[in-house]
């Protein structure tokens, strides 16, 4: 027999306004934990002295975890101009410095090289598997390594704010798997002037806003184990905002529950377009549409 998880089967998203100095897991924990939940996850991880949206998925909703990680993204950021560290953020050493510092025009002028499809080389300080360990223990033992340049859709890096001569504040907008430090560092090379993340907040993220609907570690604190808490917990579909939606038919609900290809109604949905079923007002598949079926790749348990 199977080992039953203990906890709660509660299912929903919850987006937290992570505080700088706690860990992605650390907060994925104190959630689970609030909740007594069985089963938690969250969706795209945040660099420890990060703030911002960490989309917490609770039960059913850790189905829906890769629409989110796919998601756009957007991010405010300062960038320390004139100095580079070995982790591309301020919690490195400084291993590089320059007396140089580009104007706003040059800075503006920069940006575009950074927009569109573009490869980034990840921070050597970073979670990247390199021949199956992890990039940043690799770091830490001083080993010499090279990582792969990466793709990255870069949909917009604009300049919204020049605190003074050693700062730039951005904002920019991309899809998965960026990384923020690489940007400032590599913003820093091309300006000739090297450069490192000062800080760094995650502000939205696919349907997520950290100002509109996050909450603090505080509050999770202060509501843990009450029904008051619950009431923050978004509904699975949320993590689905990016797919269009289709209706299961009675006959096709009996199928897709089982695993197996139904009956669906769809509008402006394309024959191979990935999508989600809904049956009575609630998620009930992920898969493909081929014809008038949905051939589900995840089936939600929400009875």
């Amino acid at each position: 027999m199977g080992r039953r998880r203990k906890g709660r089967d509660i299912s929903g998203w919850l987006v937290v306004d992570k505080p700088a100095g706690m860990t992605s897991t650390a907060v994925v924990n104190k959630v689970k934990w609030a909740f007594n939940a069985n089963k938690a996850g969250h969706a795209g991880t945040l660099d420890p002295d990060a703030t911002g949206v960490l989309a917490v998925a609770l039960g059913e909703a850790t189905k829906t975890v890769p629409y989110i990680t796919d998601a756009l993204k957007a991010y405010r950021f300062c960038v320390r101009l004139g100095q580079s560290t070995n982790t591309d953020d301020a919690e490195g050493e400084v291993i590089s410095e320059s007396a140089d510092r580009p104007t706003d025009e040059q800075i503006k002028d920069a940006l575009p090289q950074f927009l569109g499809d573009i490869m980034q080389v990840p921070p050597k300080f970073s979670a990247v598997k390199i021949d199956g360990e992890r990039a940043y223990k690799l770091a830490r033992a001083d080993e010499d390594f090279e990582i792969a340049a990466r793709p990255l859709w870069v949909e917009e890096l604009l300049m919204e704010d020049r605190p003074d001569a050693d700062h730039v504040v951005l904002e920019m907008v991309c899809g998965k798997g960026g990384y923020v430090r690489s940007i400032a560092r590599d913003l820093g090379a091309a300006l000739g002037c090297h450069g490192h993340v000062e800080w760094l907040r995650r502000v939205w993220s696919g349907p997520f806003d950290a100002d509109e609907d996050g909450i603090t570690i505080e509050q999770i604190d202060e509501m843990a184990k009450t029904p008051e808490l619950d009431e923050f917990l978004r509904p699975v579909e949320d993590g689905l905002a990016d797919l269009p939606e289709v209706k299961a038919t009675d006959q096709g609900a009996v199928r897709l529950r089982n695993g197996n290809p139904g009956m669906v109604i769809a509008h402006d949905v394309e024959w191979g377009e990935d999508c989600w079923a809904s049956y009575n007002g609630k998620p009930l598949a992920v898969g493909q549409l081929q014809g008038a079926e949905l051939h589900p790749n995840r089936v939600f348990n929400l009875d």
